[in-house]
């Protein structure tokens, strides 16, 4: 009953193997993979694992990158699963207007940090950021409703949207600080800050909308450089994506 998730992002692939498709069901191993190097799974990480009797996996590439996935996993006799969006799922409801647009990533990531919190004994409304290339901030409510959220620009963007549009700004990235006297910390300092207000008025949104103080919850690559400039309190998790792969694999076995 082993249990392979993968997660496609836009950069990377990520992928884990758990003894079985249910939470807290103990790693087996993990590894990662930029996309151009996708067709080396099968004979590289992939060639001595066990066999996987599940998979599921979410992806924000397009279907050409899925299929050189599948490709890669034509060495087992295991049926590729990805996740779509939907009106429900895993006891999350789905409040976009157009459910299925909802990106397959932010829904994972929805319902892994719906369900950690609740494991957890917490049962406030959610804020939950993933900051990759780019940057999303969303939001649930008490009864377990995504409400709606953002989307902005990560670090990588930002700047170069900065470089490609103003005279003279092609500088190395620079530190984080209060009151930037250099162009590098300036551009530096100025996206992490867009990241965090960002962040601050979508806790100060369900605050008021739900009337309880939200939990805050951060995931994706590039969350720990966000870590020391955030103005809310938060928890850090490497993996929510996967949390939530389990979980929707196993509500889905369990029906």
């Amino acid at each position: 009953m082993t249990f392979l998730a993968i997660d496609i992002g836009n950069t990377r692939l990520k992928w884990a193997l758990h003894s079985a498709p249910q939470r807290n069901a103990p790693l087996l191993a993990q590894g990662a993979e930029f996309l151009e190097n996708v067709d080396r799974l099968a004979d590289g990480d992939w060639a001595g694992l066990a066999p996987p009797t599940h998979m599921l996996g979410c992806a924000v590439a397009g279907d050409a990158i899925k299929r050189r996935v599948e490709e890669q996993m034509e060495l087992w006799d295991v049926s590729a699963h990805w996740v779509v969006a939907s009106s429900a799922e895993a006891g999350l409801i789905n409040g976009y207007d157009y459910p299925a647009r909802l990106g397959a990533d932010r829904w994972v990531a929805l319902i892994g940090a719906w369900h950690r919190s609740r494991a957890q004994g917490d049962l406030r409304p959610l804020v939950v950021v993933m900051v990759g290339t780019a940057v999303t901030v969303d939001a649930i409510d008490l009864q377990g409703k995504f409400l709606g959220g953002l989307i902005l620009p990560g670090h990588g963007i930002m700047l170069r949207a900065l470089e490609s549009g103003t005279a003279g700004l092609h500088v190395p990235t620079g530190n984080v600080c209060e009151f930037p006297t250099n162009t590098s910390d300036a551009l530096t300092s100025g996206g992490t800050y867009a990241i965090a207000g960002a962040v601050a008025r979508m806790v100060q949104h369900l605050r008021e909308h739900c009337g309880v103080e939200p939990r805050c919850i951060m995931t994706g690559g590039a969350g720990w450089k966000m870590a020391p400039s955030m103005s809310v309190p938060f928890e850090l998790v490497d993996n929510l994506l996967f949390d939530g792969l389990l979980e929707i694999a196993a509500h889905r076995n369990a029906s």
